[in-house]
């Protein structure tokens, strides 16, 4: 049930102070409530705005009713209560809940904000009829301790990606067994100038456990953000990307945010030296932290997928061609702790345990029933409930394939999960911490001059759309035909003599 939230008559000031500080894939933008002083009709209990954000939603059909709104948006709830939670644990995921805000309010945000949008997502309506909307903790702010609000927070965002290599024997492309699926694709991004040149980030460097790996790959983050990292002082984006062309990527600005932070003491002189040594210093936290484990809770009763399946290392990944150069083949992969957010984040991930090209099959076969039986759409939990249930469904990890279509479905719902992770993105805020505030029950990270309390939470949790299967194959065989065309044949005159063949049909005939 929504909560009605009622809104103060200076409507017009509230909604000229929110603020976007994330945006997600899907189009939804969430607002920071600075100024918005209001009362939960339910239990009369005040909202904290600096604490508290509003989801709007872009991606709402004109044609749906208020009803439909409210579903829809339960469903979003639900997924994180009942499934996420599960995966991730209590601490990391915030469902939310659902509010009902005075359309007024809602019309004259919606002016206030047009302008902020991405002129990519210009083309997608606001629901500005329903008035429902999502309230959910500003993650940007400590979720776990109130006593340093008053202090400057710091937020980093990441958006890891996959963290593994196909382990699956239906990849039909050797290359999926060697090289992953993000730095593939960042080449096929760079031509189609969505970027203008490939980031040396590699996800399976970061998910490797190694510090050395994870340091690099977090450089490799911050020297070429794109959408994976941004930085956030007091909720306002300092370093990343607000759209796909709007970045903010100065070394030496952002030293200049960050300098009180970590050398409080101001005793280090400006320079190239000193902004080294604060990102360095960024980068140790960075790793510290998603290192660590903030919530004891195991993924419920879900069974672990082997890690060790498949392959450690990226062949493209920059710090591995950085070994092979020095003459050095084995990279080392330490493993990461089971209670970090980070090996949750890529057990959930690893639920695609077929890869796209052994999913779409069965993808298929749902579709043909669904053909034969649309009736039964709801039955199958495609479109939710997502409660209890449709969670224990996800717990077989079998990949014998019996022929039905309850197997089929399975494997479909865990490719969806799986999708889901490989889009989230993780928040982790920090907050200046006294000695003498600091006990074992709040997670504190050292520094060579500082000390830290600090909150890591997952953000962008809602469920893969079902109807984006067929895409997502799509995608798979575009990014690996121009990987092999334009990346691995320029490496290899065998494989690019054999394309330029083909590209120009011409028969060559050899002497036997």
């Amino acid at each position: 049930m929504a909560k009605s939230v009622p809104v103060p008559s200076e409507v017009c000031d509230v909604a000229q102070s929110l603020q976007p500080f994330s945006s997600t894939s899907a189009g939804d933008v969430f607002y920071n409530t600075q100024s918005l002083s209001c009362t939960s009709a339910v239990g009369k209990k005040p909202c904290c705005a600096s604490l508290l954000t509003i989801r709007l939603n872009y991606h709402i059909p004109v044609f749906q009713t208020s009803e439909e709104i409210l579903h829809h948006l339960q469903n979003i709830v639900d997924f994180g209560k009942h499934v996420m939670k599960q995966f991730f644990g209590e601490n990391y995921v915030h469902h939310g809940e659902i509010i009902q805000l005075p359309l007024d309010f809602v019309r004259q945000l919606c002016l206030k904000i047009q302008p902020e949008r991405p002129e990519s997502r210009c083309d997608k309506d606001m629901d500005t009829l329903s008035g429902y909307a999502m309230c959910l903790p500003n993650l940007t702010r400590l979720q776990t301790y109130r006593f340093v609000e008053h202090r400057p927070i710091l937020c980093i965002e990441i958006k890891p990606k996959c963290g593994f290599i196909p382990f699956s024997s239906r990849v039909s492309q050797e290359i999926k067994h060697k090289v992953c699926r993000y730095c593939m694709h960042q080449h096929l991004k760079v031509a189609n100038g969505k970027w203008k040149r490939p980031s040396k980030y590699c996800p399976l460097d970061l998910f490797s456990g190694n510090k050395q790996r994870m340091h690099f790959a977090l450089k490799s983050l911050l020297q070429e953000a794109q959408n994976n990292l941004k930085i956030f002082k007091n909720g306002e984006l300092i370093y990343g990307c607000k759209d796909d062309q709007d970045c903010v990527s100065d070394w030496n600005e952002l030293a200049c945010h960050l300098k009180p932070f970590f050398f409080p003491s101001n005793g280090l002189v400006s320079g190239p030296h000193c902004t080294r040594t604060i990102v360095k210093e960024l980068i140790h936290v960075i790793t510290m932290t998603l290192l660590s484990s903030t919530d004891a809770c195991r993924a419920g009763d879900m069974k672990t997928v082997p890690i060790s399946q498949g392959r450690s290392y990226c062949e493209a990944s920059a710090f591995n061609k950085e070994l092979v150069r020095n003459g050095k083949h084995k990279l080392e992969s330490s493993g990461l702790p089971r209670d970090c957010l980070l090996y949750k984040t890529l057990q959930a991930q690893m639920l695609d345990m077929l890869d796209i090209e052994g999913l779409y099959p069965l993808y298929s076969r749902v579709e043909q029933y669904l053909e034969e039986f649309p009736e039964e759409r709801s039955t199958l939990q495609i479109d939710g409930p997502y409660n209890e249930a449709f969670y224990e469904k996800l717990l077989d990890l079998s990949t014998e394939d019996d022929g039905t279509v309850a197997f089929a479905l399975t494997k479909v719902q865990q490719y969806r999960i799986a999708m889901t992770a490989k889009d989230c993105s993780i928040m982790i805020a920090l907050s200046p911490c006294l000695q003498d505030e600091c006990s074992e029950q709040r997670p504190v990270v050292l520094t060579s001059k500082s000390r830290f309390t600090f909150s890591v939470s997952v953000l962008d949790l809602d469920l893969k759309p079902y109807e984006s299967i067929p895409h997502q194959y799509k995608l798979d065989g575009k990014i690996v035909n121009y990987y092999l065309k334009n990346v691995q044949a320029k490496d290899d005159p065998v494989m690019s003599n054999l394309f330029k063949e083909n590209e120009d049909c011409t028969l060559v005939l050899h002497k036997v």
